[in-house]
């Protein structure tokens, strides 16, 4: 790289950094509309079903049982789901797990409407209370974890079919960027409907997001590929992604630090009691306090997306998850909405970070035959950490109170990192994403 004065010349035969590049596939512009179209429509059914379920149980245990309820059918069926994406069409399998997202919205939308009716008298014996109560609930949160099992590797592996390998990072960058801004919209959005419209016009909403996000990925053009040199259904088969993650000391060590982080250091489930109890503001608020962390990471990936690639990628992994657990302290000791909405911004922007690092890490070294196997077993250990999490936190929460258990979190957040730093040194010396620098 030459320089000009202070800025930066690409060397002759050296591709320049285009923050675009990747938006410039037509078949991920497409990709990115689905994912966005369905991350909004599931935040936004996100936040009706925590209002509902916090107002009907008072009780903060029963947002972590919703957690809960998602999580097991998700653990139970992932890495079967990982081998079918690796075995069978990935666009396919995609498309299934967003029909069955959009069955689960129908079912709220019908539980709503029928308890609307009943409520007002229009229909008698529709909408009954067993219909509406919180374990029909669950049940339908169950079904969408099955859904997310079959999706998420399907569509992880996916995103690396329909992109070169050069623009994996960039395309990590603009997928979490996308996700982000829609995890920005969807709570703040949902929150003032639900707070102005209620339910039923929300999970209407939901339905048509998710249709949107169906016809989406429905139009994605994917290449041909290869599949796995053996269709094999034994367990070495399902377990070669395990395999192949505890094989990986640097990608082991970078999805177990993500996973701990985001285990330990979650406060979103427990949002609804903060902003009742806690930070005593209306119910509005929710949806904001929700959408802060998304408007920080919005914010850094654009940064991301703009700069060269990073030259000490390890140190600032684990930077990254040690801010994260300092904000997530600050919050559980705020009292103060604004100054609350700020720490989870600031923990939102060094959450991306950490997420384009970890998904460029593992698209980089993964070969492209196991890639739907890798993706499901990344999937338990963060997506599962979400829900597993909730829980934790509902459950501490009830023992020791809201306050208490999100200020334990963080601190076992930051002894991991402390952990991580001391036990891992090939994650600590970790420099570019690309090359020869993300070898042992």
């Amino acid at each position: 790289m030459k320089t000009t004065g202070t800025t930066p010349v690409p060397s002759a035969g050296e591709t320049p950094h285009d923050p675009y590049g990747a938006l410039r596939v037509p078949a991920f512009r497409w990709f990115i509309i689905s994912l966005m179209a369905m991350t909004v429509g599931v935040q936004i059914q996100g936040i009706a079903v925590a209002w509902q379920l916090y107002a009907a149980t008072n009780d903060p245990l029963a947002l972590g049982l919703a957690g809960l309820a998602e999580v097991l059918p998700f653990l139970a069926l992932s890495l079967p789901a990982g081998q079918w994406a690796d075995r069978h069409d990935r666009k396919r399998l995609a498309l299934i797990g967003i029909g069955v997202l959009v069955l689960c919205a129908t079912l709220f939308l019908a539980m709503t409407t029928g308890l609307h009716a009943r409520v007002s008298g229009t229909v008698r014996g529709v909408g009954s209370t067993a219909w509406s109560s919180p374990l029909v609930i669950y049940a339908v949160l169950a079904v969408s974890g099955v859904a997310r099992a079959i999706l998420q590797p399907a569509r992880q592996a996916l995103g690396t079919m329909i992109v070169p390998s050069t623009l994996y990072a960039n395309a990590a960058t603009w997928r979490s960027s996308t996700w982000q801004f829609a995890s920005v919209v969807g709570p703040a959005v949902g929150g003032l409907m639900f707070a102005f419209s209620g339910p039923l016009i929300t999970y209407a909403a939901t339905l048509a997001l998710l249709l949107l996000a169906f016809w989406g990925m429905s139009v994605v053009q994917v290449p041909p590929r290869v599949i796995g040199p053996a269709h094999s259904t034994d367990g070495a088969g399902i377990l070669e992604g395990v395999r192949f993650v505890l094989r990986d000391k640097l990608v082991l060590a970078a999805l177990s630090l993500d996973m701990f982080a985001v285990l330990f250091g979650g406060a979103t489930a427990l949002l609804p009691v903060f902003t009742s109890t806690v930070l005593h503001v209306s119910p509005e608020w929710l949806g904001y306090l929700r959408a802060a962390p998304a408007v920080g990471a919005v914010c850094m990936a654009l940064v991301i997306a703009h700069q060269p690639p990073m030259k000490n990628a390890g140190r600032t992994l684990l930077f990254a998850v040690a801010t994260w657990g300092l904000s997530i302290i600050g919050f559980a000791l705020s009292r103060n909405v604004w100054l609350s909405c700020a720490l989870l911004a600031m923990g939102g922007a060094v959450d991306s970070v950490s997420v384009v690092i970890r998904s460029t890490l593992l698209q980089a070294r993964t070969p492209p035959h196991v890639m739907g196997r890798v993706m499901a077993v990344n999937s338990i250990f963060i997506g599962s950490a979400n829900e597993i999490g909730a829980f934790e936190s509902g459950l501490t929460a009830r023992l020791l109170g809201a306050v208490n258990s999100v200020l334990l979190g963080g601190v076992a957040t930051l002894m991991v990192v402390a952990s991580m730093a001391t036990f891992s040194p090939t994650l600590r010396r970790l420099k570019r994403l690309h090359g020869p620098d993300t070898g042992e």
